[in-house]
């Protein structure tokens, strides 16, 4: 397996769990998705948010966008439940596109990092780790806070192993996915 099929598959697994995690957030109301709760940030609102955003502002670098933080200033840009899943799965889609683009020489490539107090350059391949970090991160703590509703937290970990593919059957089709496309690139038994 190359390196950017891996990227590739987290990219894919990453627009998975969210689509999970916010289907599940979707069925709670307004007043639990704002109440406030332990976390980093204080609601899963709020929350939710602040993974759409980080996505926005590497996915655009990873483009080789200007974008710097003053763009992605608004902390709340999507105030509903729709608003947010339509944000995040576009955002998704278009890191599946762009991981499903890289070649090995992308991967060396620098990115072009817009900061408040200068421009930083890092690896394509570190930047992607690095995203994919922080969206585990906070998933993780917005399942946690889920955990403390009336909505039970779906599953985030079944998503590689043959053996889970009944479990994810539903999700990949409404994702429009079927498990021989996404692990066409993947060697042995599926």
């Amino acid at each position: 397996m190359q390196p950017q099929d891996y990227l590739l598959a987290q990219a894919q697994n990453n627009a998975w769990a969210n689509h999970r995690l916010l289907e599940a957030c979707a069925r709670l109301t307004r007043e639990a998705l704002e109440a406030p709760r332990v976390g980093f940030f204080p609601s899963l609102l709020a929350t939710l948010n602040h993974i759409l955003i980080v996505d926005w502002f590497y996915v655009d670098a990873l483009e080789g966008g200007d974008r710097g933080p003053a763009a992605f200033a608004d902390g709340m840009p999507c105030k509903t439940m729709a608003d947010l899943r339509r944000e995040q799965s576009a955002v998704d889609q278009r890191l599946i596109v762009l991981c499903g683009r890289l070649d090995a020489a992308a991967l060396g490539e620098a990115v072009r990092l817009i900061r408040a107090d200068g421009d930083r350059f890092e690896r394509c391949d570190r930047v992607l780790l690095h995203l994919f970090e922080h969206q585990i991160h906070h998933r993780g703590q917005a399942h946690a806070m889920l955990s403390g509703t009336a909505v039970a937290p779906p599953q985030l970990d079944e998503f590689f192993l043959a053996q889970d593919a009944q479990l994810r059957r539903g999700d990949l089709a409404a994702l429009g996915w079927t498990d021989e496309e996404l692990w066409r690139a993947w060697p042995g038994p599926q």
